[in-house]
């Protein structure tokens, strides 16, 4: 691809746009807590000396004339950085409001007319923290990339880093004639459909080739196996349905140590842990509107980083899809533990992704135009794909601090659409694996009930694997506890909760 279209659009990124409406914004952000009040004007002054290392920051989309090829970035001609920060004052300071206000300003639409991200401070917290909302539009970062802007904006010690004097300065774009815009638009429009016709058939063939070269004709008949639970419509649940909006957000966090201590008892993977916990969650849900889940399976869709260096600095979506179809009434959670993590080592090992990824490819040899004309209308038909879409993310294992302030919580939000009323993310921090539910108001009205099963299906985990929850009432007393424990009873590991004010219970309170 030429300089000249640097700055165009993947289809992966602009299918965020084609497919967004009132009621659905396709964002991903994150709600931060900081220890300690957090002030405006440092927060504006931080980040416009930072956009020099984030210029996509400062650029907004300009789609071509009748959506004839894809949308391209272009700098935004009036640019103001106090468009894209602000604060909010909360009222009673609880989590309660952090969690309310939090949905409320998740919820709408961004402006396309400017850069596609924003940050929210809201004040007030009880404790005297600060609670941040940092919303970026899909279109602009998926999960991955989204980690490399707090990258730039954080610091791994509470002294802040260096940064540039001031923000690039653009100068205004000159006005372009239309029908030259036109004719160009149409000229790349058609050599995209030719790439993507020939992108298509050589990545069949490498697949192909690749498949059987590396495992035989073995994967086929894995994936045989498992075939008609991936290819059936998936049965609804009473939250899949089409999304209205405005949003929700509900969270819970639980300490890394116990997920690791649950992976050491029971096998399988991070991950496999994750989706045991989440699955047993959404079985209770289910149950407590009275839904059998006899013979039931959950289909969740789990995103896989396709970046090959996992590198975060790369912007846009790189990102393919795995399926993961786990049955829904398996109580025993050891048992559960096994079925998910047998499951997701044999569509590993049939190289789903690789086949999804491929789809894509095919959807991106539409033309621009059709895309965009029938994505607003896709994202309200009947979805029969999932149940819920389950991502995970890994952040930094070590406290990090904006300002010198130290960051206490990270809960990620990701976007919901279609007929999936509720889809989670988890981004792991500082010791805890932070978890993020976001539901539609129409689809879950009583979302905090998904958090509180959450809440109890991790207790039930760890007491079937043996794994002692303990919790102590100051963090000084965690290290001593730990040596004494440590010596106690070697069979049954025990996880220390720390109820002090800077690490708060896992069990969260739930939204009122």
């Amino acid at each position: 691809m030429g300089s000249k279209n640097c700055n165009r659009f993947s289809w992966g990124d602009a299918a965020f746009l084609y497919l967004e409406r009132e009621g659905t914004p396709l964002n991903v952000a994150s709600v931060f807590v900081f220890e300690g009040k957090l002030a405006l004007q440092d927060c504006i002054d931080l980040v416009e000396k930072k956009l020099p290392l984030l210029p996509r920051y400062q650029q907004r989309v300009s789609a071509p004339p009748y959506n004839l090829g894809l949308p391209t970035w272009e700098y935004s001609p009036h640019f103001d950085i106090h468009d894209h920060i602000r604060e909010v004052k909360l009222k009673s300071g609880t989590e309660a409001e952090l969690k309310r206000v939090a949905g409320a300003v998740l919820s709408p639409v961004m402006d396309r007319r400017r850069p596609l991200w924003d940050l929210t401070l809201l004040q007030g917290l009880k404790g005297g923290n600060t609670g941040l909302v940092a919303r970026i539009h899909h279109c602009l970062a998926d999960g991955i990339a989204g980690i490399g802007l707090m990258n730039v904006l954080l610091d791994s010690t509470p002294v802040p880093s260096a940064a540039r004097d001031r923000s690039r300065r653009v100068s205004k774009q000159p006005q372009r004639d239309s029908g030259a815009v036109l004719l160009e638009s149409l000229a790349e429009s058609y050599s995209e459909f030719l790439n993507k016709l020939l992108t298509t058939q050589a990545e069949v063939l490498k697949l192909a080739q690749d498949v059987i070269s590396r495992n035989g004709t073995q994967p086929f008949g894995d994936l045989a196996a498992i075939l008609p639970e991936m290819t059936a419509p998936a049965e609804r649940l009473p939250f899949n349905k089409v999304c209205r909006g405005p949003q929700k957000f509900a969270w819970t966090r639980f300490p890394m140590a116990g997920m690791k201590a649950i992976r050491e008892r029971c096998g399988g993977k991070f991950n496999d842990v994750v989706l045991t916990i989440v699955t047993s969650a959404f079985r209770k849900y289910a149950e407590a509107q009275k839904v059998k889940t006899a013979n039931r399976l959950l289909r969740l869709v789990v995103p896989v980083n396709a970046r090959g260096d996992g590198d975060t600095r790369e912007l846009g979506n790189r990102i393919s899809f795995i399926p993961v179809p786990v049955p829904l009434d398996i109580r025993d959670p050891r048992k559960l533990l096994a079925n998910v993590s047998g499951r997701t080592q044999l569509i590993k090992s049939t190289r789903i992704a690789e086949f999804v990824g491929l789809m894509a490819t095919v959807l991106g040899a539409i033309p621009a135009s059709i895309q965009a004309l029938i994505g607003p209308i896709a994202s309200q038909l009947p979805l029969s794909v999932c149940n819920s879409i389950c991502t995970n993310v890994p952040g930094p294992q070590e406290p990090v601090f904006l300002l010198g302030h130290k960051m206490l919580s990270w809960y990620p939000y990701v976007p919901i659409g279609g007929e999936m009323g509720i889809n989670c993310a988890i981004i792991t921090y500082n010791g805890y694996a932070h978890i993020g539910f976001t539901g539609d108001v129409y689809a879950a009205p009583d979302l905090e009930r998904i958090e509180h099963f959450a809440n109890e299906s991790f207790a039930e985990l760890c007491a079937a694997a043996g794994v002692t929850m303990e919790r102590t009432p100051r963090r000084k007393h965690a290290t001593r506890q730990r040596a004494k424990t440590a010596t106690k009873d070697l069979s049954r590991p025990k996880v220390l909760i720390s109820e002090s004010e800077e690490s708060q219970p896992i069990a969260l309170a739930a939204i009122a």
